[in-house]
């Protein structure tokens, strides 16, 4: 029998089957990287994109190896600073393969409204652990890539979406309100339309309190004053047939003394006080769209709401030292709308 046939065909079967393989793994490489290239720059296309195109994809393959050591996160500030905070040290310690927990007051406040699924370390367990202080500046930089230690407890305010909007559906997931919170803001919504039809809620938040005072004196930087809060509602006056604007504010007398009401389309909504501010979140994160100010509350309220979000953009001057710690690009979306406030007050300050 001639075996030179038989060898032939075994050589032309493994040729085949190698080419087969070759092609399969080039083609799943691209499917796997690509994507996650293309989406990156269409997501941070302000925010220095070649090195949040890495961040992105270490952190899908972070996800792939088991999780160890212990990370947590300082709990400093109130509401939105805590749940930046919360949302920083999930992605990150995701990102470099560690379990994250969060320190029992941080739990006290963010479990009140929502269904958090990161467990709290026990206040004996926190007082034995030999942590490594990391601390963070307020958007995401390469080096947080590859952060050393077991046992690592972050530090600073971070809030900026640079950190963790590639896992947003998990984020958002982490920040699911109860189901009580869900009725209470919704009934509270539906007794307000009255008799009108087609309604779209428009939450507003006012920052006022001590920014007031610390913006000009301390920033070189402005509030928001009434004619920003007049053309932010004029833009969803000009596009929505019904729009109810809900306010919320810890500046609530100065709120009914400046913003126009003469449509009657304006709801003051809370005490205006600050110790509730979970009430007036929720209230406001189950509007349709969002108009904020100034400060990590409001940008929070737009994040969860995800419809349009109006902020004061360039309320700083140029040589403010709030821009060595804050970048408006990594503090707000790209497809939110800026409307830069009127500096004038700082300039005229300046010239005398």
């Amino acid at each position: 029998m001639n075996q030179k046939p038989v060898l032939i065909g075994l050589y032309i079967v493994l040729f085949l089957f190698v080419v087969n393989m070759s092609y399969f793994y080039h083609s799943s490489s691209t499917v796997i990287s690509m994507p996650v290239i293309k989406s990156l720059r269409d997501v941070f296309q302000k925010t220095e994109p070649i090195q949040l195109q890495w961040t992105t994809i270490a952190t899908t393959k972070a996800t792939k190896r088991p999780l160890t050591g212990m990370w947590t996160v300082n709990a400093i500030g109130r509401l939105g600073n805590l749940m930046g905070e919360y949302a920083t040290l999930y992605a990150l310690a995701k990102l470099n393969g560690h379990e994250a927990y969060i320190l029992p007051e941080m739990h006290a406040q963010l479990s009140k409204i929502f269904k958090i699924r990161l467990p709290a370390i026990h206040p004996d367990v926190l007082k034995s652990i030999p942590w490594r202080n990391y601390g963070l500046h307020d958007w995401m930089s390469p080096e947080y890539n590859n952060i050393q230690g077991e046992y690592v407890r972050l530090t600073g305010y971070p809030c900026s979406f640079t950190f963790y909007h590639h896992i947003k559906d998990e984020i958002l997931k982490e920040f699911t309100f109860h189901d009580y919170v869900k009725k209470e803001s919704n009934d509270y919504l539906a007794n307000i339309i009255g008799d009108r039809k087609n309604v779209t809620f428009v939450g507003v938040h006012v920052r006022r309190g001590d920014y007031v005072y610390v913006m000009p004196n301390t920033w070189k930087g402005v509030i928001a004053d009434k004619g920003y809060l007049q053309k932010a509602m004029d833009y969803f006056r000009n596009k929505y047939e019904n729009p109810l604007f809900v306010v919320t504010s810890n500046g609530m007398d100065w709120c009914k003394e400046n913003i126009n009401n003469s449509l009657g389309d304006v709801h003051f909504a809370g005490d205006g006080k600050e110790g509730s501010p979970g009430r007036d979140f929720a209230l406001l994160a189950h509007c349709n769209h969002t108009i904020m100010t100034i400060g990590t509350f409001g940008i929070w309220v737009g994040y969860l709401v995800g419809g349009e979000t109006i902020y004061l953009s360039n309320y700083t001057l140029p040589d403010s030292p709030f821009l060595r710690l804050f970048k408006y690009e990594a503090a707000f979306l790209p497809e939110w709308i800026g409307i830069p406030a009127d500096l004038s007050p700082l300039l005229k300050k300046d010239n005398k």
